[in-house]
């Protein structure tokens, strides 16, 4: 029987740990071990809180391992699992050459898109900030060089242009779940991992890091620019703009395509009004975004119309500036 140690943290991870352990009855594979971040501070309050893959470990019944750093003392503790192969989706650290040699059939990494495109952090923002037609999942083998690792697997995601992050990650586990069962399973016949191919490296390209910075909106843009972003930092790290130098978290939207405002010649950032199949309206650098759900500071999350009721001369205000210059401000 294979013996895998998994990686991950995030929720999407734990549904793929889900997933791989829900199979475990058919005698193909065992997980020894999950390796995982260390709990976080959640909320207000600031209390510590294990990552989603642990909380699935942990009710399933599987040892969980939470380190800082994966030096010599956590490869000490590693060892003894005596796994036969690492499996990783979103741990969101480097496995060095001597942690990789604890393992005699090496490592998997689930990469949510079409590699060698996006290798990196954030390949599922990327490929919706860019507004690809598609994208994909991919099982490579771990590698020293970041997502380079011969492709296992792959398969294309249609994208309609609505996606966000978060439901476009959802997809990317369900669909890498049913991926990485299928190599496991085979590996666990074999004892080997198959070949796999060679990434084309002149192909290669990267996504960056996202910081919170990357969240803000820049009304200038075209609402075409602006849907992609808001839909690409939902959950994080947000997009949000300022009104009357307040923070205002722009949760969902769409490109208006409407002729109400047709003609009109206001400021990029300009509440223009509302329309009520589409929302708040926002004059762009090119186009009008219509808001559906947002977030002032300090307040609940709610939808266009409630906003509306409880903003007094919303409309008129421009978006992204430090004071109101019409209407004579918001209450």
């Amino acid at each position: 029987m294979l013996r895998i140690l998994y990686a991950g943290s995030p929720e999407q991870s734990a549904v793929v740990l889900e997933h791989l352990s829900s199979h475990e009855a058919e005698g193909k594979y065992h997980i020894v071990g999950v390796l995982t971040n260390p709990p976080s501070c959640k909320g207000r309050s600031g209390k510590l809180c294990p990552t989603p893959v642990q909380a699935v470990a942990e009710m399933r019944g599987i040892p969980v391992f939470a380190p800082e750093h994966l030096g010599s003392h956590e490869r000490d503790v590693i060892e003894p699992l005596h796994a036969d192969l690492l499996v990783c989706f979103a741990y969101g650290r480097i496995f060095g050459p001597k942690f990789m040699a604890l393992f005699p059939l090496g490592g998997i990494n689930l990469h949510p898109s079409l590699l060698p495109r996006y290798r990196g952090c954030a390949p599922v923002p990327a490929a919706i900030l860019n507004r690809d037609s598609e994208t994909g999942v991919s099982v490579q083998k771990i590698a020293q060089k970041m997502d380079s690792g011969n492709i296992l697997r792959q398969i294309k995601i249609p994208l309609s242009g609505t996606e966000t992050a978060s439901s476009l990650l959802d997809e990317s586990a369900r669909i890498g779940a049913g991926l990485l069962y299928d190599i496991i399973s085979q590996a666990a016949v074999e004892k080997v991992l198959p070949e796999g191919s060679v990434q084309d490296e002149s192909s290669a390209s990267y996504s960056k890091m996202l910081c919170r910075e990357d969240g803000i909106i820049n009304w200038k843009s075209s609402a075409v620019e602006l849907d992609a972003k808001i839909r690409a930092f939902w959950p994080w790290p947000g997009a949000c703009t300022v009104v009357n130098g307040i923070q205002l978290k722009i949760l969902s939207c769409s490109i208006y395509t409407g002729d109400s405002f047709c003609g009109t010649e206001k400021m990029p950032g300009t509440v223009l009004g509302t329309e009520k199949n589409s929302g708040i309206l926002v004059q762009t650098g090119d186009g009008i975004l219509a808001i559906s759900r947002l977030q002032l500071q300090a307040k609940k999350a709610v939808f266009w119309k409630d906003f509306i009721n409880g903003a007094h001369n919303f409309v008129g205000c421009v978006l992204g500036s430090a004071t109101n210059t019409e209407n004579g401000g918001m209450v």
